[in-house]
């Protein structure tokens, strides 16, 4: 292993760490130590960084310490993925279970999953369907876009309009009263499809597609 590996993950391992006992609520001071000292052997000494290796750790208050190591995670924009948030990864699955209810509208049936995509970086999200097809056109959804359930279930159906854009060459969904296609919008924590056409206006709650496209009817 060369040094620059070496440190990467010496550096993820220590942040891991950090971030579990964050998270536990069990920080050893240790840890923020340890990982102060290598970020500044390789120049990143933003302020909490030299705080931590300035000061005696036994000295700091347990709850300075905590706001010192987050704001070292911070500054080094450590993301813990889904594998330490798995919150995230039940967010994404709930946005799935909306997002699929106006699916069949497009003529795919069947439960889709969300399938973790391991040979991306960093680790993302796509969707299976039921017939095996993957959904990943434009890249997978990041842990980072499922803090919030508004974001992950815009940024899920933007995913799958895309995908099946690209494999069918066939835009989904359209506005009928307009004959347009229309796309996800996060507006007021609601996620809609939203049309262009008549000054712009919702067509439906992204998972209520298929009652408003038969209100719609002739």
């Amino acid at each position: 292993m060369d040094i620059v590996a070496e440190y990467e993950a010496q550096t993820e391992s220590l942040m891991r760490k950090v971030y579990l006992g964050l998270r536990e609520e069990r920080l050893d001071a240790r840890d923020v130590v340890a990982l102060a000292c290598v970020l500044l052997g390789w120049s990143h000494d933003t302020d909490a960084v030299v705080e931590v290796v300035e000061r005696n750790p036994a000295e700091v208050p347990r709850a300075e310490m905590a706001v010192l190591a987050r704001r070292i995670l911070d500054d080094v924009h450590f993301d813990p993925g889904f594998d330490l948030a798995p919150e995230r990864l039940e967010t994404l699955r709930a946005a799935l279970r909306v997002v699929a209810r106006d699916l069949p509208t497009r003529g795919i049936e069947g439960e889709p999953e969300i399938e973790i995509v391991e040979d991306s970086f960093p680790v993302g999200a796509a969707v299976r369907l039921a017939d095996g097809e993957r959904l990943n056109w434009g890249g997978p959804v990041l842990p980072s876009m499922c803090d919030d359930p508004a974001t992950a279930l815009t940024c899920l159906a933007i995913l799958i309009q895309e995908s099946l854009l690209e494999r069918t060459w066939q835009v989904w969904p359209v506005c009928p009263r307009h004959d347009l296609g229309v796309h996800p919008s996060g507006r007021e924590r609601e996620v809609t499809w939203w049309c262009a056409g008549g000054g712009g206006h919702t067509l439906a709650l992204v998972g209520e597609l298929a009652r408003a496209l038969s209100r719609r009817r002739p």
